[in-house]
Formats: structure tokens, sequence, C-alpha cells
């Protein structure tokens, strides 16, 4: 055999060599990757328990208050009277509202904007919290809840604690100082700045969704510095009024809210802070006959209301 054929062969068996080779790496690469990225075509079975799966994960993620709503709605077909119903969870931006928009006599909710203007009046430096005033005969408001008209003029209080006994007293007197020394005008303008466009404080009126607007704002801290706020917000807690959103609920539980009565309407509106879920609720009433038949029906809906938002 010549040295020229003898090449050739060498060459052709490299030749084959080197084929294998490169077919047995691509089966083996091909193996491994199949392997690794599942690359398998999924049976009927797989496809129905992974569409089940994921179904499962988007009612998670989306369940709303349409169960809690018919729970509510259902109570309240047994309960004389009207009622607004409020719920915001204000982590999750999702509400639930029966007659959220409808217009009532606010009665004594609206000292919570009393509140928020004369903190926001603090903030800008227009209002010194511990100026001092002295109690005139003119000052004293014979009517309604409170302490100070049964002390009498005379008596000397700084505003933080008049804006105390306003909240916590839903003290008359103390509200009228305040708003005089405020202006009802202003009080207005600033409603109106909150977009609170269904509430008329010259008039006292006002809606839920309007009082869900303002006590979030105060709650986040968005109407003056976080100090004050926390002052502010602070006012609205352990009341002497605790016989409706509050009482069926745990007494661990923080509860910021405000209680409002005048004939025939009954009502209470708070943030209850659940410390991963808290959330505006407010009931408006009106056409009440029996004051305490409300207020039961009031402590119902938040009851029904929280064992839904801690098993949210």
């Amino acid at each position: 055999m010549s040295y020229y054929t003898k090449k050739r062969k060498s060459n052709w068996i490299i030749h084959i060599l080197l084929t294998w080779s490169l077919v047995i790496f691509t089966i083996n690469t091909w193996l491994f990757l199949s392997d690794r990225f599942l690359i398998t075509s999924p049976t009927q079975e797989t496809v129905k328990i992974h569409n089940e799966n994921n179904l499962a994960v988007l009612k998670s993620q989306s369940k709303d208050f349409n169960e809690l709503s018919q729970s509510i709605k259902s109570y309240l077909d047994k309960q004389k009277g009207v009622y607004s119903v409020y719920v915001y969870d204000i982590n999750k931006n999702q509400s639930l509202g029966i007659h959220e928009a409808t217009i009532y006599t606010a009665a004594s909710i609206n000292k919570i904007p009393i509140l928020a203007a004369l903190y926001y009046e603090t903030q800008r430096g227009v209002i010194d919290l511990d100026k001092r005033i002295t109690i005139q005969q003119s000052d004293l408001q014979d009517y309604g809840t409170g302490i100070l008209r049964n002390e009498g003029p005379g008596g000397v209080y700084s505003f933080k604690t008049l804006a105390q006994f306003m909240m916590e007293k839903s003290d008359n007197t103390a509200a009228f100082i305040i708003t005089q020394t405020v202006g009802d005008a202003r009080i207005q303008e600033l409603i109106n700045s909150w977009n609170m466009l269904q509430t008329d404080f010259e008039n006292n009126k006002t809606s839920n969704k309007d009082m869900a607007a303002l006590l979030i704002k105060m709650y986040q801290g968005k109407i003056a510095n976080q100090a004050l706020s926390q002052e502010m917000i602070g006012f609205l807690d352990n009341s002497d009024f605790e016989n409706r959103l509050p009482r069926l609920l745990p007494k661990d539980v923080k509860i910021y809210h405000k209680i409002g009565n005048e004939t025939g309407f009954v009502h209470d509106v708070g943030i209850v802070a659940l410390p991963n879920s808290p959330y505006y609720i407010g009931v408006l009433s009106s056409e009440i006959t029996v004051e305490e038949e409300a207020e039961e029906t009031i402590a119902q809906i938040s009851k029904l209301t929280y064992d839904f938002m801690i098993n949210r």
C-alpha cells in the first residue's frame, strides 16, 4: 500500500470518529436540556391541575366585598330605619358601598372636619394649639353633649384641650370656639380642597364617602405633619361613646372614630387600625325611632366587617 493510500485511509477513520463524537455530544446535550427545562408535552390532567391552581390563586388575590355586602344587606333588611354603609380597605384600595353617596344630616360627625381644619391651620402656623383662651358666656352652647356648658364661663383652656373635649366628649362649646377661631368659610374652603363635594359645613350635611375621604387623609398624615397627625387622630380613640363601631370588637383593636346623634339620625364613622389591613367603616342612619336599636345595628355591621377583614 502506498504512502498516499495509507494517509487517505487514516483521514477517513479520523473523520468517522469525529462524526460519531459530534452525534453523541448532540444527543447528550439534548437529553440534558430536555430534563432541565422539562420540554415535555403536558397531559390533559396536567393542564387541568395547572389551570385550577391558577384560578385558585386569582380568586385569592381578587377576593372582593361581595360576600360581606350580601351579609350586611341581608342583616339590614330586617332592621328599622334607612342606612348608609361604606367600607374601604386602605391597603388594597377596594371598597364596599351601600348608599355611600347619599347626603345625610351630619350631626356631630361634622366635628371631624373642624378638627382637621384646626390642625391644618396649626401646620401652617396660623394657630397655636398651646394658646390659652378664657371661656365667655357667649361661647357656651346649651344643647347636646359636652362638659364645658356645665362649668359656666371663666374656664381657661388651650386649643389642644378644646380639641380633645370636642372629639372625646363631643363637646359642642369646644366645637363652637374652634369654629369661630378657624372660621366657617375657611373650614368649608378646606373641605372643598379635600374633595369632599357632598359636605356642606354651614348646613351640617355630608355623605359617608366624604367622611371616608377625610378620615383616610387624616390617618395617612396628609392633613398635617406626622407628629400633629398622630396627636389629631389620637383624639378619636377612646371616646365617651364606645357602644357602636367598637362595641363588639376585641378590646385590643385600635379604632379611631366619631359618633353623631340628632333626632332621627344615629351615626358612627372611623378607621379600624388593623396592623396589616386598616380600613374605614362608616354607618350613617336616618328615620330612626329607637336610638338603642340603631346603635346595635351599627355594632353588628362593624362586627361583620371586622370578621371579614381579619380573614380576608
